[in-house]
């Protein structure tokens, strides 16, 4: 049987480079390698894209080291990306790419943009949803259109810090304190802080706009924290509900990644009828954005029901990721879940 030739994508220029080569790696060594014959493509932080030989290569960073370019054409005749190297070039035809990026330049439409005027079908959202979902300050805008309840929020620009106290007094008057502020398109909650008071909401202003050019300050839900597995094939479906038990006042990156005290629980005790609202209503928000293939869409539960919080089109696959866990408390294993996410891949648009 010949083998169709598959392209997996990683690292990439956003804050979560690393947790995209983690990500990749563990979706590299569930593929089914008699399928499938791989292209390993690395986009470093400075954006040159070069050829890995192995996950053993990610794992350890000595990709970034390698000679070979290996760059995505984006000729819809060709159909192939770019090998060179030691003074040779040759071209490795693509049936189909794994995006393993999170953040931006790869989860939010750009490298989708280049695999469609490429004509090669890839794995996850499209351009719309990528680059929609990507930006919580125009999720939120949608979601606002389906009568989901979400945090109160005010959206603000890079542009406009030099009308600081004009945007705090907004704040107050709309949300009042604490708030939470966050980059609007930044992902692994990086760049995101709580506060509480004048100057903690304008030291977090200026935090999130060193991440991203518009910033979302919302008010600050107290609850539970809770994810949803989406899987979007012919029929979207959703997978169970997680909680995120963070080790820190708030998930953000460090007690993601760095802070083993931080646990998730895959079949959390919620009150009867909570879990099929959030699974329906993470149905509806993903077909809302145009969504395909997969995504994370996330909550909270507080003493007054459901609030949604953000959508993640491209969720993390690493060790410790919802998504997957999610997907295996239902009895789909990862390898199995990545074969079928590659699937979708070809019947996009059908």
């Amino acid at each position: 049987m010949k083998k169709i030739n598959l392209a997996v994508l990683f690292g990439g220029q956003s804050s979560e480079h690393e947790v995209s080569c983690m990500s990749a790696v563990n979706i590299i060594d569930q593929i089914d390698k008699e399928r499938y014959e791989l292209l390993l493509i690395g986009i470093t932080k400075e954006g040159r894209w070069l050829r890995a030989e192995s996950a053993e290569e990610i794992r350890s960073g000595e990709w970034c080291s390698s000679r070979e370019q290996a760059v995505i054409l984006p000729d819809a005749v060709r159909k192939s990306a770019l090998v060179s190297g030691n003074g040779e070039s040759r071209e490795f035809p693509l049936d189909v790419v794994f995006p393993v990026l999170h953040g931006l330049y790869g989860e939010d439409g750009t490298v989708q943009g280049l695999l469609e005027l490429a004509g090669i079908p890839y794995v996850g959202c499209g351009v719309l949803a990528s680059a929609v979902s990507m930006d919580k300050l125009y999720t939120k805008i949608v979601v606002d259109k389906l009568g989901i309840r979400q945090a109160r929020y005010v959206g603000t620009h890079r542009r406009d810090l030099d009308k600081m106290q004009q945007i705090i007094a907004e704040v107050e008057f709309k949300l009042g304190y604490p708030v939470f502020v966050k980059p609007s398109c930044a992902g692994s909650s990086v760049g995101v802080s709580k506060a509480e008071n004048r100057e903690q909401l304008e030291r977090g202003i200026r935090l999130a706009a060193a991440e991203d050019e518009k910033i979302l300050i919302e008010e600050m839900i107290c609850g539970r924290e809770l994810e949803c597995a989406v899987l979007g094939e012919e029929k979207i479906s959703a997978s169970g509900v997680g909680e995120v038990l963070s080790a820190a006042e708030f998930y953000d990156y460090e007690a993601k990644y760095n802070n083993p005290e931080s646990r998730t629980d895959v079949s959390p005790q919620l009150p009867e009828g909570r879990e099929e609202e959030i699974r329906q209503d993470a149905m509806k928000i993903f077909q809302a954005v145009g969504g395909s293939g997969l995504a994370r869409i996330d909550f909270f539960l507080d003493k007054d029901g459901v609030v949604f919080n953000e959508l993640n089109t491209m969720p993390g696959f690493t060790a410790i990721s919802m998504y997957p866990m999610l997907w295996e408390s239902r009895g789909l294993a990862k390898k199995e879940l990545i074969e079928r996410l590659i699937r979708t891949a070809f019947h996009r648009g059908e």
